[in-house]
């Protein structure tokens, strides 16, 4: 009985000691992220689905909920609303409207050196740039009216009288032979080429367009009061952009696929192919400074721009939409050789 006593004691003992490795243990439970997808899941979505897939996230102590997007989600509202952490933008304009309207959120990384913005024309026209485009009818929407049709309006000399109603699918261009519509280059020519007709793509990016894309914005008091949270959902999201691009995708794609059923094997493998063929993710101040690279010289031109076009008041203090903390460090790129 003795004996018992004294073991009961010894363990009671040691519970009083473990107690407190044990709440040691509790306090370093992942930090719970709530991060909204401008659209829904896809290709353009692969490094994030991958950082998740592959334990990226988990390491970096970041437990990651992805919401996805859609034409019925404004992301933004829900960030200011403090129901997200972060979001995902599809360009520019959002960080700088926050600005505009004196909304304390901020870019944090920028995923795309190109905006995957396309304009698509019948090969059969023989447009060969985007200038050729000037005087016809071309479908798109509302959001692009008030985003990179401004760049088109003030490099080419398109104007409002070329608008036609986009109703973000490709049947009406298919019946079509004259038809030009919008699209982002890694999804519309897939589905235009499986449908059996060759499309003309032209890459905004790659004629003078400056707006990043998947750009990265979360509220200045989270970037302030918790740098730390934010450097580490950063570092992890590149990492997983990394390995979606260079390594093994399967992870990636197959949660894709459970959220957007709509997904195929084929169209995830074409908007990563296109991804990296064009240097959506990858390229310009990526390739020295690391995936999510943004600089200050390319914010200031991308909105001199748009304020010349009567967007933005030309002595709005646009360095309040964006801050370079968290990129430029060169997180998770491979060693040279790999």
């Amino acid at each position: 009985m003795i004996r018992r006593q004294s073991l009961f004691l010894a363990l009671a003992a040691f519970a009083l000691m473990a107690a407190p490795a044990f709440g040691a243990a509790a306090a370093k439970a992942p930090d719970k992220v709530r991060f909204g997808l401008d659209w829904k899941a896809e290709a353009e979505d692969g490094g994030y689905y991958q950082a998740i897939a592959t334990g990226i996230y988990a390491r970096h102590g970041l437990d990651v909920a992805l919401r996805q997007g859609g034409p019925q989600v404004n992301q933004a509202e829900l960030l200011v609303a403090g129901r997200l952490d972060f979001t995902e933008s599809a360009n520019s304009f959002i960080a700088l409207n926050f600005v505009h309207q004196n909304i304390p959120m901020l870019a944090v990384a920028a995923m795309f050196q190109k905006d995957p913005q396309v304009l698509i024309a019948h090969a059969g026209h023989g447009y060969k740039s985007l200038a050729d485009l000037k005087g016809h009818p071309i479908m798109i929407g509302s959001d692009t009216r008030v985003g990179s049709w401004l760049f088109l309006k003030a490099r080419f000399g398109f104007t409002d009288a070329q608008i036609r109603p986009y109703a973000f699918s490709v049947a009406p261009f298919l019946v079509n032979p004259d038809a030009v519509q919008q699209g982002y280059v890694s999804s519309e020519p897939f589905l235009i080429l499986k449908a059996g007709q060759k499309p003309k793509v032209f890459l905004l990016a790659d004629e003078g367009y400056t707006s990043y894309g998947a750009v990265i914005e979360t509220s200045r008091k989270l970037a302030d009061t918790r740098p730390d949270l934010v450097r580490r959902f950063i570092d992890a999201t590149i990492e997983g952009w990394y390995s979606y691009l260079y390594g093994d995708p399967a992870p990636a794609d197959a949660l894709i696929k459970r959220d957007n059923p709509e997904m195929t094997d084929a169209l995830l493998a074409y908007g990563r192919g296109v991804l990296k063929s064009h240097g959506i993710v990858d390229s310009g101040d990526a390739l020295h400074a690391g995936i999510g690279a943004m600089t200050a010289a390319r914010w200031q031109d991308f909105f001199q721009v748009m304020a010349k076009e009567g967007l933005y008041p030309a002595t709005m203090d646009f360095t309040r939409a964006y801050t370079l903390r968290f990129v430029n460090h060169r997180a998770g790129m491979p060693a040279p050789g790999r």
